[in-house]
Order: structure tokens, then sequence, then C-alpha cells
């Protein structure tokens, strides 16, 4: 980091830490425990105020506004019992959640954390999801015969 001293010259401070931070003099000094207003080695973050101003921030929150009102959707149909096909329309709508995070650079709060973690969660989560609902009992639309043997291994034993 280089700071002007008092001639106009330029040199060179070093920097302990991130959070240490020149003084009046320019020889670092840690002030605080909280971190600095700036900093250089971390990206920001991709939520609200990346790439829009604050006029656009409401538009840019639709790809949650969709999961959500598709994960609302699949909880309406299972309180009007039909728990099998609202429980694959929650499991599909956190796959839609994952297909957009994938293919939009902007998605508002439908990032959480990095592109690659919110993917892979999303499509772990809505398989599982989708998989459980369609091998629920009574007469399951799925059947996988390893698991059906592996329950009643484990149940019987």
């Amino acid at each position: 980091m280089q700071a002007e001293n008092t001639s106009g010259e330029t040199e060179d401070i070093e920097v302990r830490d991130p959070v240490s931070a020149p003084d009046p003099d320019g020889v670092p000094r840690r002030h605080t425990r909280r971190f600095p207003l700036f900093t250089r080695d971390t990206a920001r973050p991709e939520g609200a105020g990346r790439a829009a101003n604050a006029d656009a921030l409401a538009a840019r929150q639709w790809p949650i506004i969709a999961v959500s009102g598709l994960v609302a959707l699949g909880l309406l149909i299972t309180a009007l019992d039909q728990f099998r096909v609202g429980t694959i329309v929650i499991g599909v709508a956190l796959l839609t959640g994952a297909v957009l995070r994938w293919l939009l650079p902007g998605v508002g709060m439908l990032a959480v954390r990095s592109r690659f973690t919110d993917i892979v969660t999303y499509i772990l989560l809505g398989t599982a999801i989708v998989l459980l609902a369609m091998m629920a009992q009574p007469d399951p639309w799925l059947q996988i015969p390893f698991l059906k043997d592996t329950l009643h291994f484990t149940v019987s034993s």
C-alpha cells in the first residue's frame, strides 16, 4: 500500500492484517476489531445491489417470488389432501430454483452462497423431495427394490 507523506512523496506502508489502518503519520495501527469499509481481497456479494440501482431492486426479486409461489402452491395442494402431488410440486420448485440460479446472472435473494453451492443444494434437495414423494406409501409410484430390502433388514433386526 502506498501513502503520501507531508513532502508529497509516496512511500510504501506495510499493512499487517486486513483490519489494520494507517494512522495520521502513515503507520499501520489496528484501531478496531471491525472490518474495514473497503476490502481488496474478496468479491462483492451477488445479492441485492450488485448490478441494479435502488429503483430496480424489487424487480430483481422475481426468481425468489416464483420459487416461493410454487412452494406455496405445493403446500396448498398438500393441504387439500393431495400429499404426493403437492410434495412433488415443492420438489419441482427447488429444481426450478436451481435452473434459475444456473441461467440468470442476477437472481436477487435466490442467491444465498456461491452459484455452485446454491445449484448443488437446490438440485439435491429438490431431487430428494421428488423421489421421496414418489416412493411414499401407500401405492408408491416408484419402487426401488434395494431400498425396500434395506428398510426391511433394518426394521426386522
